[in-house]
């Protein structure tokens, strides 16, 4: 399990370090990037929300909730997930998104675990947190799929959205347990099988909010560059909804390469604090999962 738990470590820090790396260039082009940094590949901060160099957003920080509230309860809790995510909300993040924002104050005010279907639900939120649910599931394929419905839909309801959480998580699953990129991208290649939309052979360069373009932008630099940092970077400099797109490349390209993948630089920078919760809870997380408690690993 030792290699597991380190990919799982990996995993969890490339989806911060693609968020605090993605913010600087969130919602600029990718020819304003260009005239601004050239290739933009250090961890400095700033962008449209001001950020402090290392500082993460939602993505980091709602997968944070979840995690917790995971550990917290040493099982699955949505409704303690919600909870965390409303005590979250209340705290003033530096930033939600409005679908988000709308089913956390559903759940607050009416108590609704589940949005209705909503065909405008096709946003990449609840993807994006997605990393704490696959290592607490990992080794049960219907675990994932039950848990990774049950907390996309507390805020995002849509066919496409849980067709990416999934996706999503079952490329984590292989790639915390040492599979290749081929084995990988089978599971792309299923889900344009039964969603012809997320097709991204021909890739276009768009990488805004949507969860087909957001699945896009990852998938293309996943699959064309050679290393953690590499991936990062070309994902990131797409623009768009760019630290989305970072986080969830991250949370893959991190479980894929491994912690000895994660520039060392882009550590030093990320926030001290952030960093150690996730060094702390990632193998507890693993520990709670059927593989974990199968393999006796530390909870």
């Amino acid at each position: 399990m030792t290699e597991v738990l380190r990919r799982a470590e990996a995993a969890f820090l490339g989806l911060a370090l693609g968020d605090a790396l993605g913010a600087t260039t969130e919602f600029m082009t990718p020819t304003e990037i260009r005239s601004r940094f050239g290739v933009h590949r250090k961890i400095v901060g700033g962008g449209w929300l001001h950020l402090k160099p290392g500082q993460v957003t939602d993505d980091t920080e709602m997968s944070l909730c979840i995690a917790r509230a995971l550990v917290a309860a040493g099982a699955w809790d949505l409704k303690g997930i919600a909870e965390r995510f409303v005590a979250w909300m209340r705290a003033k993040p530096v930033d939600i998104g409005a679908t988000c924002r709308r089913g956390i104050r559903d759940f607050m005010l009416q108590g609704q675990m589940q949005c209705p279907l909503n065909e405008w639900d096709a946003g990449n939120g609840a993807v994006m947190r997605m990393l704490p649910v696959a290592l607490f599931t990992l080794g049960d394929a219907a675990l994932l799929a039950r848990c990774a419905r049950e907390q996309a839909h507390l805020t995002h309801n849509h066919p496409l959205s849980d067709a990416a959480c999934l996706t999503v998580g079952q490329m984590v699953h292989q790639a915390l347990l040492g599979a290749d990129r081929p084995a990988l991208h089978a599971l792309t290649r299923d889900l344009v099988a039964t969603h012809p939309n997320f097709r991204f052979n021909d890739y276009r360069g768009h990488a805004g909010g949507y969860v087909v373009e957001t699945l896009q932008t990852v998938f293309h630099f996943l699959f064309t560059t050679a290393s953690f940092e590499e991936c990062l970077v070309g994902v990131v400099n797409q623009g768009g909804d760019a630290d989305t797109t970072g986080a969830i490349a991250g949370m893959i390209a991190g479980a894929f390469y491994g912690r000895e993948g994660l520039p060392a630089s882009w550590l030093r920078r990320l926030d001290a604090g952030v960093r150690a919760e996730i060094v702390d809870l990632a193998p507890r997380l693993i520990g709670l999962s059927p593989q974990g408690r199968g393999a006796g690993a530390s909870a």
